[in-house]
């Protein structure tokens, strides 16, 4: 009689929420049950299974400031402009300020240096809420963009550069986009600061979540399709295996799986353990 060959599903050593969105969470949990209902400024993070469990506990999404019908707003855990955070202070509302201290920093980071007169180039999606804010807190002195072509072809590029990344990029990209800066200004008696603004825990779970794809067969990255964060992940293990991205665990082909030994498991920081725990389930469903 032939053997059945043993399937595994091997998890990455770190899964689920990181520090700044069970941070986020805790902190609305506890103001819903402080004051009731309540809204936040865009979503706090980007999945929407946990977008739909806080909007059942009175915690509902807004687009913008003037969308505002509740006393207490939250800011989201992406953060916002200097301009809009000045315009939700002047009003009459409690304020949670859910921003990931990560996120803060880069704010910071980017306010110091419009201030010390430098072209802030943020390394990082323009359209994303968090570059938005980062950007706001630089005066708009300067580029968010993922090609480093596009500060190639800016007339009149100022010689004093700072330079600072979306915080949930991937290092090794970041580093790649600083040299080419590095190449085509060096030579032309530019001023360059550097400052690496990338969160630490996003770029310890890419670390693991890349080690992890070299040793399966497949991985499977679990989050919100609108996750940066979890993109990133894709990307990587992309690299190394085939990989798929999934927000549920009814999205798993069971095509994917035949022939499959190995099978790796990673998540986005915004995606909750009732996510993971749905897709070992089906897996192990799946392989039997």
């Amino acid at each position: 009689m032939r053997m059945k060959t043993k399937i595994q599903i091997i998890k990455a050593k770190e899964l689920g929420f990181c520090y700044g969105v069970c941070r986020a969470i805790d902190m609305l949990e506890q103001a819903s049950k402080e004051y009731g209902s309540l809204q936040t400024l865009g979503p706090v993070v980007h999945n929407e299974q946990v977008i739909k469990k806080l909007d059942k506990m009175g915690i509902h999404v807004i687009k913008n400031i003037e969308d505002v019908t509740e006393p207490v707003v939250a800011i989201s855990s992406h953060g916002i402009s200097s301009v809009e955070n000045d315009l939700l202070r002047s009003k009459s509302l409690k304020i949670v300020d859910t921003t990931c201290p990560f996120v803060s920093r880069a704010q910071i980071a980017a306010r110091r240096l419009a201030e010390a007169g430098f072209f802030v180039i943020i390394f990082g999606e323009a359209g994303h809420p968090e570059v938005k804010g980062i950007m706001g807190y630089a005066k708009n002195q300067g580029l968010a963009t993922l090609d480093s072509a596009d500060i190639d072809k800016l007339r009149n590029l100022p010689r004093r550069l700072g330079i600072l990344s979306q915080t949930t990029q991937i290092p090794e990209s970041f580093i790649a986009f600083v040299k080419n800066i590095l190449d085509s200004t060096l030579q032309r008696d530019f001023e360059i600061r550097i400052l690496d603004t990338i969160c630490h825990d996003i770029r310890r779970r890419q670390l693991l979540s890349l080690e992890l794809a070299a040793k399966v067969d497949i991985m499977l990255v679990i989050g919100g399709k609108s996750s940066a964060n979890t993109r990133r992940l894709f990307e990587l293990c992309s690299k190394n295996t085939e990989t798929h991205m999934i927000e549920t665990a009814g999205e798993i082909d069971p095509i994917w799986l035949k022939g499959k030994n190995k099978i790796g498991v990673t998540s986005g920081t915004s995606t909750a353990d009732t996510s993971i725990k749905e897709v070992i389930t089906r897996l192990k469903a799946l392989c039997i």
